[in-house]
């Protein structure tokens, strides 16, 4: 758990008095590949090397942990730098890609929401078909998440991300700052484990965006549920990779935005 504690003054009624105060950290993080810099995120310190996993598996740098030769930092005590060493075929695999520093989720002129999901479609297949999933105890997983956070309790300033196989085991849990972050470093727990193939549930605390969804489809997830909204360019691209998008609605329903067979409500 990252926090920094500080005095504040609390004011009521136009009065203020002395207090201290949990901030949650937020410290840059360079990411590294065959020793030049390739990314550079802010987030909260701790899991390193799995955060460096996801992501590297998001951005398409690796397809399995086997891709992977070297994982380390920098320097000894400098845990915000981060290098990633590829086996020499991975490395000719993705030589282009590493030269060309392109990002789909940047933006640029002549982008819309159209070209990003048609280039994500033909960059990542999309999710089988498998038994579905018990809605009712998905939902439980969702609201539940809070009990996976306890950096969000101390500081209030923490997404969270939790990942479950299909019986509803928790597989893997992380907080960040960063809804980006947060994911990148439960799905890297999983992928340097070799257990990624057991998630079938993702629950996130944040909205669902298209670059959430990107991130669950790269690691195979195929439901992803959020206590906010998903964005219209989120459902597009999930509905393309057959994946499942639902959100928390009132009195704890759950609204599912597309392939919502995949929930399995028993009588």
């Amino acid at each position: 758990m990252d926090s920094r504690q500080r005095d504040i003054a609390v004011i009521s009624n136009g009065r203020a008095s002395a207090a201290a105060m949990d901030l949650i950290a937020e410290e840059p993080l360079s990411i590294r590949v065959q020793g030049n810099p390739y990314a550079v995120t802010m987030r909260t310190p701790g899991d390193e090397k799995a955060h460096v996993a996801g992501f590297c598996l998001a951005e398409g740098i690796v397809d399995t942990p086997d891709d992977i030769t070297g994982l380390a930092f920098c320097d000894g005590e400098d845990t915000n730098v981060v290098t990633v060493t590829l086996t020499a075929t991975r490395q000719e695999q993705v030589a282009d890609h590493l030269d060309r520093r392109t990002y789909i989720s940047q933006t640029s002129c002549g982008i819309c929401g159209k070209t990003i999901v048609e280039d994500l479609v033909q960059s990542l297949s999309p999710v089988a078909d498998g038994p579905p999933l018990d809605g009712k105890r998905a939902l439980e997983c969702l609201l539940r998440l809070s009990d996976h956070q306890p950096l969000r309790a101390k500081t209030r300033a923490a997404h969270g991300a939790a990942i479950y196989d299909l019986d509803f085991a928790l597989l893997s849990a992380a907080e960040d700052v960063g809804r980006h972050n947060a994911l990148d470093k439960a799905v890297g727990r999983l992928f340097l484990d070799d257990r990624l193939d057991r998630a079938q549930l993702l629950t996130l605390s944040s909205r669902i965006s298209y670059e959430l969804v990107q991130k669950a489809a790269r690691a195979r997830i195929p439901v992803v549920l959020a206590i906010s909204r998903p964005t219209a360019l989120a459902v597009q691209l999930a509905e393309a990779l057959n994946m499942t998008l639902a959100s928390l609605g009132k009195d704890d329903s759950l609204m599912a935005y597309c392939t919502p067979q995949r929930l399995a409500w028993p009588d």
